[in-house]
């Protein structure tokens, strides 16, 4: 996940209001001013006398060439290394990044950000944003505001559906209200994951609640910023989540509330090409899967043969995170 640092330093308050209101995630201000900025809003300060403190926690280097390498590798072991430079086309932020490090890259424009946020494809994930132009700030946050992701869902077909008791499932509100053919990914393999649609849909007897996915049993997994996994059991209030479309479009959300009550649950069984796949869902009328036109279909009324949407991949994870490695799911 992409993050956001900006530098209101001299202290500017149209800076720091401006940050605040666009999502940064922390503000390098000089030092005697962290209370002042936490009186507008609350957020990270990094300063002498911040959160963070700079020369400890936060130290600046200025990168002149490759041969500074060694040294930013072994800062960034136990520190947040800040690089300063003014012409990001001659620094070898390629090579640090193939070398693990994570650097905090200092830009004076939104230009710089895309630049550095690109390299590599994969790009610094965190950025200093330091200049005095309100408009280049704005569009510069507006960055991390449309992050997005991209899976390829494919169809597959419903076996067999078929109660499995009461237990713990879980309700995921966030504080985003989907539309037709959004939800989340969820499944009982995190190699395998169901389209979970959104509560969206007007009921005789519940009204809609767009910002609510009825995802499914605690144990099953779904899928986070950063291409990772969590158990749904595990997330909170305040965790970031992926929202996804029947595109593959995924976009990021907060969660405001996690629900986990006892419910009577099914079994819901499917096959894309030879692969079985599997998830545990509340069995209710205003839990859906996702078709493949991203029309919502109660699973209630899932017979064999139809056809929904699922993310699917060969590799294995291992907390979380995608690894090479045989792994065999039941």
């Amino acid at each position: 996940m992409r993050r956001i640092w900006v530098r209101a330093d001299p202290w500017d308050k149209e800076i720091v209001t401006t940050a605040l209101e666009g999502g940064a995630d922390g503000i390098v201000v000089p030092k005697g001013y962290s209370e002042r900025v936490k009186e507008l809003g609350k957020i990270l300060t990094i300063s002498e006398d911040g959160d963070l403190k700079t020369g400890e926690d936060v130290v600046f280097f200025t990168m002149t060439s490759g041969k500074d390498e060694d040294e930013i590798l072994r800062l960034c072991a136990n520190r947040k290394v800040i690089l300063q430079c003014g012409d990001w086309t001659v620094i070898p932020l390629e090579n640090l990044i193939a070398k693990g490090a994570d650097v905090i890259a200092q830009v004076h424009s939104y230009e710089e950000a895309c630049t550095v946020f690109g390299i590599l494809e994969k790009g610094v994930r965190h950025i200093l944003f330091y200049s005095d132009d309100i408009a280049q700030l704005k569009k510069t946050l507006s960055i991390v505001n449309s992050e997005s992701e991209k899976v390829k869902l494919q169809e597959a077909e419903i076996v067999e559906v078929t109660p499995a008791g009461m237990g713990d499932r879980v309700c995921v509100d966030t504080c985003t209200s989907m539309v037709q053919g959004q939800g989340l990914l969820v499944g009982n393999s995190s190699s395998a994951l169901f389209l979970v649609h959104a509560e969206t849909v007007e009921n005789p007897y519940v009204s809609p609640r767009p910002f609510r996915v009825n995802a499914g049993a605690v144990h099953a997994y779904t899928r986070v910023p950063g291409g990772k996994t969590r158990y749904l059991s595990e997330l909170a209030a305040g965790d970031r989540i992926l929202i996804t479309d029947y595109r593959g479009n995924m976009t990021g959300g907060i969660i405001g509330r996690l629900k986990i009550e006892k419910r009577p649950l099914m079994l819901v069984k499917a096959a894309a090409g030879e692969r079985q796949i599997t998830t545990i869902l509340q069995n209710a009328e205003t839990i859906r899967l996702t078709s493949p036109d991203g029309t919502p279909v109660s699973v209630v009324s899932l017979k064999k043969g139809d056809k929904i949407l699922i993310a699917a991949e060969e590799s294995g994870r291992h907390f979380g995170h995608k690894i090479d490695e045989s792994i065999t799911e039941k």
